[in-house]
This record gives structure tokens, sequence and C-alpha cells, in this order.
């Protein structure tokens, strides 16, 4: 029996690009010898992506939509997507073209040689130069804190094995790092670079809130070492304000009547551990968030329409 791929692609308002995808996509998997799907899952888009996706299933069977009941965000909905595959192969390749379409045989070829997990890897961009070097110092300093290894300049963009796919689900997270999920699985990559072209239309989705959502949740759910540098910093601050205490008692002790104790020191004071306090506090409370996010067990998105399934 012939074997199944499964191209999944999230969506935005890609009304300027879904058709086109489309075609590149079908044009391309007429190259290889498998039979595929093509799941779209929309993030219920307030311009008319769904409604071309909906006309190009009629010329196009191959296609497949999931519409979310609302926006679930950029990181809930394409895995959500990537768990509704049935391919043998399931290959994340988003809309905007900046995933060239020419890497699915690459994708492919790799997968033939027996590669369980292939993704690709941006050794340059046409980007915003100041954005891709905010990603990559973002990518560089992730991988420094986390316990396993994660991975530079990849945005999940690759294939990904029906086995793989399958460890993924056995997680159940609500709100998964994806590409470090995939550490945790295997660390059996295979990376493809390339270089990333500019967005084809529209705009990009991505800005400082999503960078900052993707790296505050790498931390979280992939390094101790955060919770560890606040225990230790909160232990030699401790040791260090006893010691200040204590020389400023005794200087006050000795010279009772001309030691002024001053108002500086304690402003300095307060103000250091003061904000120290608030620091070690968000961190504190970005862990919180995701346990109560695991323990409320959600379900990544909620379909409110599917399409050709």
């Amino acid at each position: 029996m012939n074997k199944k791929i499964s191209i999944v692609t999230p969506t935005f308002n890609e009304e300027n690009n879904i058709e086109a995808l489309c075609l590149a996509v079908s044009e391309e998997m007429k190259k290889l010898t498998y039979d595929y799907e093509h799941i779209i899952i929309d993030n219920s888009s307030d311009d008319k992506t769904v409604e071309i996706l909906k006309q190009l299933i009629e010329k196009d069977k191959k296609i497949k939509v999931i519409v979310n009941e609302k926006n679930y965000g950029h990181i809930r909905s394409p895995v959500h997507a990537i768990f509704q595959a049935s391919g043998d192969a399931i290959i994340l390749m988003m809309a905007d073209f900046q995933d060239p379409i020419s890497l699915i045989k690459d994708y492919v070829k790799e997968w033939e040689n027996g590669c369980e997990v292939v993704m690709a890897q941006k050794n340059t961009s046409e980007e915003n130069f100041f954005k891709h070097f905010l990603k990559g110092q973002l990518y560089k300093f992730i991988n420094k804190l986390s316990e396993q290894k994660q991975l530079i300049n990849t945005t999940g963009s690759g294939l990904y094995s029906r086995r793989i796919v399958q460890e993924l689900k056995n997680f159940k997270d609500p709100y998964p790092y994806f590409r470090g999920l995939i550490t945790e699985v295997t660390d059996k990559i295979k990376l493809i670079q390339f270089h990333q072209p500019k967005r084809k239309s529209g705009i990009s989705k991505n800005n400082f809130y999503t960078l900052y959502d993707i790296g505050i949740l790498a931390i979280i759910k992939h390094s101790k070492l955060p919770l560890r540098m606040i225990t230790l910093a909160g232990f030699v601050l401790s040791i260090l304000s006893f010691f200040v205490a204590l020389i400023f008692l005794l200087r006050k002790i000795l010279n009772w009547s001309s030691f002024d104790l001053g108002i500086a020191p304690i402003i300095i004071g307060l103000f250091t551990l003061g904000s120290i306090q608030i620091l070690i506090l968000g961190l504190i409370g970005e862990y919180v968030m995701y346990i109560l996010t695991h323990t409320r067990k959600l379900p990544l998105v909620i379909e409110k329409e599917r399409i050709n399934f």
C-alpha cells in the first residue's frame, strides 16, 4: 500500500497567499509518488481566507480545512492540526512562503533514508536584520538555559514521522512548545539548511509579544535553571544583607554620637532588594501560570467547522 504524506498549514488572515500556496503544494506533490492530504487549520480569520479555502476544496479534494471557533494563537493551533493528520509522515509548512515549497522533496528524501524528524534551519534570511538577529540571540539564550539541547533558527517547520507525532500526543500538553517537545522525544534530528525569503504577501503575525511568548515558554518548560538561580541569588543576597546590616550596627554602636546612618544606604538597599523581589516574583508567577494551564486540562483548540475530512 502506498504511503501517505500530510501537509499541515496554519493560517490567520492569509487571503493573499493561500490560493497560491495550495497550488504550489499540489504541483510539488505531483512530482512525488505518494498519496497526500493538505490540512489547513484557520485560526478564525476575519478576512476571506476561509471563503477562498471553501472554493479551493471544490477543485482540489486533497485539501481539508479546520476552522477554529476563535483565535487560539500561534502555539496551539498548528499542533492541533498535526495531531489530526492521518499521514505516515506529517510536514508542517507555513502559509507565507517563507518556508520554500521545494523543501518538501528534501524532507521526503531524508525520511525515505530513515530519518523520523527532518527540520528546516534558516542559515540566512531576508527578513528585517534586527528581528533576525534578535531571534538568533533568543534561541542561543534558550539553548544555554535548557536541560535539553534546543534547536537554533528553527520554527518547527519540517517533517515528522507518524511514530514521533504519536509520542508527542502522549504528552497531552495544552500549551506546547513544539520545538522543545521534539527534543524531549528524540535527539536524532536531521537539519536542512535553507535561505529564508521575504514573506510573499500580507503582514507577518509575529511581533515582540509572540517572541516573548515563545521565549518564556521554552525557558519555563525546558529549564530548571531560573528557579535554581533565584534560590542561589536569594541565599547570597540574604547573607550580604546580614553582613551589611551588622557593619552599620557596629559602626553606630562604636560611634554613637558622631555616626549618621543616613538615608542614602537605606534607599539604595530598599530599591535594590525591591527590584530583585519583583523579578523573582515575576519568574515564579510564570511557572505558576503554566502549572495552572496544565491542571485545567483545556483542549488545544475548539473546532468550529471541519470540511472534507
